[in-house]
């Protein structure tokens, strides 16, 4: 685990575990093979196996202290589904300096599984309960609508299961907060709705004492994308739309200078981007070590 200090906020970086799950052409659907060819230099291996032709990914949650609040951006898989060599996050954060009753609030930027398996963790009856028990968590109105198990139709089955672990135990524990459009955390940070991987999917945006920085979730998960803005990922609930918010958030972190911190980049997992022409382009890898 490794902090940054971006103006008057703290940033630590807790990662769960590192695979790759897909080729670059299942994970995105129209990418361009001389794309990946052409930087990859760079590309391999952090961000692609080259020799299993597969996309490499990290699984992290984002630890933030700011305005006197300590703050969780996404919590992972559920401790029962954490890949071998993995850590729960609980175990983590205590290794940071944080149990779970230090944390104020949880930020979920999506209601996928690997985003939100570490709300919940069993009490001494097996039930599963918030796992931050003094922490309010922020869940965007348009997922919580698009992922209400009574009205689901992608993938009901799965998603279901995922609400019932770890949506479910929080709103019935009264600890929900429930944002819409966009939602003022502090004078630091300001969550988005940034709709397209999901239709509540939602972007941070820090800014203090000059420094910018965006956690863009699932906005991205390979840094091809920075290049290619319009191919999104086989998770995307609606292609098109994810093509757009990426392309808008790009260009505001472009032209603000601001870091881009998405869920799932390996190496120093934050990104400086610039416009090339109409497109952009990677200006440098700055965050944290290489891993």
């Amino acid at each position: 685990m490794h902090t940054i200090e971006l103006g008057r906020v703290s940033v630590t970086r807790i990662p769960h575990f590192g695979n790759g799950p897909l080729p670059p052409a299942e994970f995105f659907p129209g990418t361009d093979p001389d794309l990946w060819q052409a930087n990859r230099t760079w590309l391999v291996p952090r961000h692609w196996d080259e020799d299993a032709d597969r996309v490499r990914v990290k699984v992290q949650t984002w630890l933030l202290r700011s305005a006197g609040r300590t703050i969780v951006i996404d919590t992972g898989l559920a401790a029962g589904t954490v890949q071998p060599g993995g850590v729960p996050l609980t175990a983590s954060l205590i290794a940071a300096g944080v149990a779970p009753a230090d944390v104020d609030l949880v930020i979920c930027t999506h209601l996928h599984a690997d985003h939100v398996g570490g709300n919940t963790s069993p009490d001494g009856n097996g039930a599963l309960v918030p796992a931050f028990p003094h922490a309010r968590y922020l869940f965007s109105r348009p997922d919580l609508d698009f992922f209400d198990p009574r009205t689901l139709t992608e993938e009901p089955g799965r998603s279901a299961a995922v609400y019932e672990q770890s949506i479910a135990p929080i709103l019935q524990s009264g600890q929900a907060q429930i944002w819409d459009d966009s939602y003022t955390i502090d004078e630091n940070l300001r969550l988005t709705l940034a709709p397209g991987h999901t239709p509540g999917h939602g972007v941070l945006t820090l800014e203090s004492d000059g420094d910018r920085a965006v956690f863009a979730g699932d906005l991205l998960h390979s840094p091809v994308q920075v290049l290619a803005p319009e191919v999104s990922s086989c998770f995307c609930h609606d292609p098109a739309g994810a093509a757009r918010t990426r392309a808008s958030t790009l260009a505001w972190a472009a032209d603000h200078k601001a870091l881009v911190i998405p869920a799932h980049f390996g190496g120093a997992g934050a990104v400086e981007v610039e416009r090339d022409g109409s497109r952009f382009a990677v200006r440098r890898w700055r965050g944290f070590p290489d891993t």
